[in-house]
């Protein structure tokens, strides 16, 4: 089986986030950035079917080449190959149309992407990978497994789970489920050596239009001062719910 995981660079959470010109452009300086959460747990279980079946695993990302670190950092936990489309990944269509070339160029079984990234959490592109493919898609995927051509797939749905089959070649949409925290890798010392001499191939983009554009970024309002109540004061509790809080 042949895998491709669809890694994302995105900010790490706990990373300061600012804006310049006009608040149009996300300013970099300082900032750590990290492989997406929700795509790291994809190649979290992507190394599973490495070592329990067999299969290869590639890595691919749009973006410069400021995001290959995140690639190399996914080599070092245990991808066997990576790919970087040579431009930055700003529309969502965009994105998916140069994915989606690296996919028809591959011959991929089964494509893992997070269902969304934390940077835009746009939540659009495993869709149009699969609408562009041609491939059997399923959203917000929180369990896999494959025997032969067939997936088994349990999918996260409003006030419970779906679990249904699907047939090769598939594209999910991952998130937490696929494999918990606790089985999330750090890479060592050997693999980080290792990664070093695996394949990066470079490739350049394909022609397509960028249907959508950040026109302005705005932060969310700041945090109100805290009011600080004595425990034994419940009537002056009460009457701030009720006059300031507006929650009672």
């Amino acid at each position: 089986m042949k895998i491709l995981v669809c890694i994302s660079h995105v900010p790490d959470t706990t990373s300061k986030i600012n804006f310049t010109d006009g608040d149009t452009k996300f300013d970099t300086n300082g900032v750590q950035f990290v492989i997406n959460p929700n795509d790291e747990f994809g190649l979290t279980r992507a190394m599973w079917f490495k070592e329990k079946q067999g299969a290869s695993v590639d890595v691919a990302n749009v973006g410069g080449s400021e995001t290959e670190p995140t690639l190399r950092k996914a080599l070092a936990i245990g991808a066997d190959n990576a790919i970087r489309v040579n431009t930055e990944a700003t529309d969502g269509f965009y994105v998916a149309r140069q994915l989606a070339k690296v996919i028809q160029d591959g011959g991929y079984d089964l494509v893992i992407a997070g269902r969304e990234s934390i940077d835009y959490n746009g939540g659009m592109v495993p869709g149009m990978i699969s609408a562009l493919t041609g491939a059997n898609f399923v959203n917000t995927c929180i369990g896999l497994e494959v025997e032969g051509d067939t997936a088994t797939v349990t999918r996260e749905i409003d006030g419970g789970k779906e679990t249904s089959t699907a047939k090769l070649p598939l594209i999910i949409g991952g998130q937490k489920g696929l494999v918990e925290e606790s089985d999330l890798r750090i890479p060592n010392m050997r693999g980080i050596m290792m990664a070093r001499k695996k394949p990066l191939t470079v490739v350049e983009p394909i022609e397509a239009n960028q249907e959508t554009k950040a026109v302005q970024f705005q932060k969310p309002a700041p945090k109100g001062e805290v009011t600080l109540v004595d425990p034994d004061n419940v009537d002056q509790l009460v009457t701030l719910l009720h006059t300031e809080a507006k929650v009672i």
